[in-house]
Parts: C-alpha cells; sequence; structure tokens
C-alpha cells in the first residue's frame, strides 16, 4: 500500500472511529500510530471495560459495544475487559455515597453471563475478552504503593463527584480513591491504544493516559459516547431498575421499550440504531418535525429492539403479546394451567401464590404489590394481602404483564 493510501485509509478509519463519539482525545496521534500499524500490518488495541456489579448488560451497553465491533470490522483487536477485580472496589462514579462493595462470589456469579451476552454484539472468538483480577491479583503492596505515587489527592478532587463530597462534607472511602488507579492500570497491562467509555468515565480514561506515559507507554486515545437513560429519564443501571436488559424475555423487552416516553424516543434511535433500521430512519425527520404517530414509531422502536437480540419472529411475537395483554388487557393464549394442592386449612393463601408460581420475587413484594392495587384474580383487583383461594381455577395477574392460569386441587 503507497503513503498516499496509507493515509487515506488511516483517515477513512478515524471517520468510523470518531463517528458517534462526544470527546476523542489523542486523535491526532492515534493517526500517527494508525498509519505504522497499516503499514506494519498490525492492528491496533481497543479497550472497553465493564464491571460486573449486575448479572446483565443492558441496552446502554451495547452504545459502546457497537463500536468495539466497528473497529473489530476495521480489523482492529477488541478487548472486553470485564472488572471482576474493579467491581469487588465499586466504581464511585457519579455516586454521591460510598458504594457498597461486592464480594467475590457475586462477582463471579455475575461474570459468569458477561462472554455469552457480548458475544451477541461481538465476534468473541476475534477478541479478547480478559478480568483484571489477572494482574491485579498478583501486584504486590509495593508495586500498588508505586502505582498510587503517580498521582496526587488534589488531582483526584478534581473529579466531579469526589469535588461535590468533599465540598458537601459526604464521605469518601479511601478505597473509592483506588478505582481510578486501578482502572488506569488495565491500560498499561493490556498495552492499550485506545479506550473507549461513557462520558461517566472520562476522568478515569483520561488518567490512564497519564499513568501509561508513566510506566514509559505511549497515552492511549480515549473515545467517550453518551450515556442512553433508562425508561424513568435518569442513567441506565440495572440496580435503578430502569434498564432494558438484552437477555430479557421479547415480551418483557418490549413492554419496557414501551415505556420509553416520546421526547427520549430519538435518543434510543440515534443511539442504538447502528444503521440496522431503515425504516426508522425514514420515518425519523418526520417524527422529529412534530409530525407522525409517536405511538406508531415507539411500536416500531420496540420491535425493531426485540428483533435486534431475539430474531424476526420474536419482534412478532412480542408485538402482538403487547397489542393483546397490555393494550386489549387480554390474557396470553398460550397460558399454560398450573396445577396446586390446597393446604391443611383447605385453601391458599394468595402471596404464597404468587411467590409459589414466581409471579413475584417474594412474599413481601406480593404485599406490596397488593397494596399498590397492582393485583388481579380474574380481571378483579385484590385489596386484601390475607386474601385465601378455595379449590377451582382462577386466572391470577400482577402488574401488566405477568400471567398465571391456576387450579387448586382439593388437600386430600
Amino acid at each position: 500500500m503507497t503513503d498516499a493510501k496509507l493515509e487515506r485509509e488511516a483517515d477513512r478509519q478515524l471517520e468510523i472511529m470518531a463517528d458517534g463519539c462526544v470527546d476523542f482525545v489523542g486523535r491526532e496521534p492515534l493517526r500517527e500510530r494508525l498509519v505504522e500499524a497499516l503499514q506494519a500490518k498490525r492492528p491496533l488495541r481497543f479497550k472497553l471495560g465493564m464491571d460486573p456489579s449486575s448479572p446483565d448488560l443492558h441496552l446502554g451497553h451495547t452504545v459502546v459495544l457497537n463500536k468495539l465491533r466497528h473497529v473489530q470490522e476495521l480489523g482492529h483487536t477488541p478487548i472486553f475487559l470485564i472488572g471482576d477485580f474493579t467491581a469487588r472496589i465499586g466504581d464511585p462514579s457519579g455516586k454521591n455515597k460510598t458504594r457498597p462493595a461486592l464480594g467475590a462470589d457475586d462477582v463471579a456469579r455475575n461474570a459468569a453471563t458477561y462472554t455469552e451476552q457480548v458475544g451477541r454484539i461481538l465476534d468473541v472468538e476475534r477478541a479478547e475478552v480478559r478480568f483484571n483480577s489477572e494482574w491485579m491479583e498478583s501486584l504486590s503492596s509495593s508495586d500498588l504503593v508505586r502505582l498510587c505515587s503517580h498521582y496526587t489527592v488534589a488531582r483526584l478532587l478534581e473529579r466531579e463527584d469526589f469535588s461535590k463530597r468533599y465540598k458537601g462534607g459526604v464521605p469518601i472511602a479511601v478505597h473509592e480513591f483506588l478505582y481510578p488507579f486501578v482502572q488506569a492500570y488495565d491500560s498499561v497491562a493490556l498495552h492499550a491504544d485506545v479506550e473507549i467509555g461513557g462520558t461517566d468515565q472520562t476522568f478515569n480514561l483520561l488518567m490512564g493516559r497519564e499513568i501509561q506515559r508513566d510506566y514509559g507507554q505511549p497515552p492511549q486515545a480515549v473515545m467517550t459516547h453518551p450515556l442512553l437513560v433508562g425508561t424513568d429519564g435518569v442513567k441506565m443501571s440495572k440496580s435503578l431498575g430502569n434498564g432494558i436488559g438484552i437477555t430479557e424475555p421479547p415480551e418483557e423487552m418490549f413492554g419496557r421499550a414501551m415505556r420509553i416516553s416520546d421526547t427520549q424516543m430519538l435518543e434510543y434511535f440515534d443511539l442504538l440504531d447502528d444503521g440496522r433500521w431503515p425504516e426508522l430512519r425514514a420515518q425519523r425527520p418526520e417524527f422529529e418535525a412534530g409530525g407522525g404517530d409517536p405511538m406508531a414509531f415507539k411500536l416500531g422502536l420496540a420491535g425493531a429492539i426485540v428483533r435486534r437480540f431475539h430474531g424476526e419472529e420474536a419482534g412478532t411475537t412480542a408485538a402482538d403479546h403487547f397489542r393483546s395483554v397490555i393494550q386489549q388487557k387480554q390474557a396470553p393464549e398460550d397460558l399454560e394451567e398450573v396445577s396446586c394442592p390446597a393446604g391443611e386449612t383447605g385453601d391458599l393463601g394468595l402471596l404464597e401464590l404468587l411467590d409459589h408460581l414466581g409471579l413475584v420475587p417474594s412474599r413481601s413484594e406480593a404485599r406490596r404489590l397488593v397494596g399498590q392495587k397492582a393485583v388481579r384474580i380474574d380481571d378483579e383487583i385484590v385489596a386484601d394481602p390475607k386474601k385465601r383461594l378455595n379449590p377451582g381455577t382462577y386466572l391470577l395477574r400482577v402488574g401488566k404483564r405477568r400471567f398465571a392460569q391456576v387450579r387448586i386441587t382439593d388437600a386430600g
């Protein structure tokens, strides 16, 4: 490849990399590195780290995962870093109080699902999937002290969340200061050329550049991307219950997507489309101008999201389920009847039954839902959490999407 072709190819790839970025720090030095890599036919190394603080990846994670897929398609090496060590510290980004650290067992349990989920977006056979415990567990205490010596407390307090908490007299635990050090050292251990992340990670990503330089490595370029808000309008997080998990059942995924407000729909489309939804893209200008049917656009968006992760048939089925169950308030046609024997008293308590059928995570949650008038029996709202059901057949409904057809049989 001639020098001119190398330059053109580097510019083409940089445009793809830059697409959708909020900030692209170190772009020009990266261009020089990219030209050299193309000349040597050597892939660059793109790092994306995620902590397994919950077992599910959500749509917000796919924004940066899609960028990692794009650079993989350009022939570079994507590194999906599972922060099993950092998860035990707890990411303080955006937090207004000390975040409880997860135990090693919880972290391992959550991380076990990540590779399969990432495989829905990346070709994991051509990617590096790493755990930062690989190097952090073996780092000596003197090595850790050396790492921390490269940054000052004053610099750490420049970080917005630390600064607000310090000025407000809100406690900051010492271990929270270690988080950005470990994330930065990950870039050293992986020899990252580029690190990708959300805008909430800007401080940590930039710190990685400085730590790499202190360890004699060229500083990584940094690409930050917008954060996808949850269904309630704040940052998407499974812990807040406002996320849409990429492994959720199609009907649940569709229903959650339909909770997105009309004002958020275009943001969801812009961050998630990734060139996949031409029909919605054709409707977008009219909808943005105030025309079109918001409900139709939202139905199309929800269906597109489901099809992305579950396939064409699942998208159609989920849309049909939403129309019949949610909009027309009908029970699913394929609902199977479950048989439950009555207890020694000849009947069954409602809370016990809801828990047994898996319609609620606990009896206390069942009690709360009854109090919110979210539980129905044969389409009648239940107001008494102490209600007991005699032998017979019942249609139970919790919220808008959870149903069970149950037959309570005589104890004898």
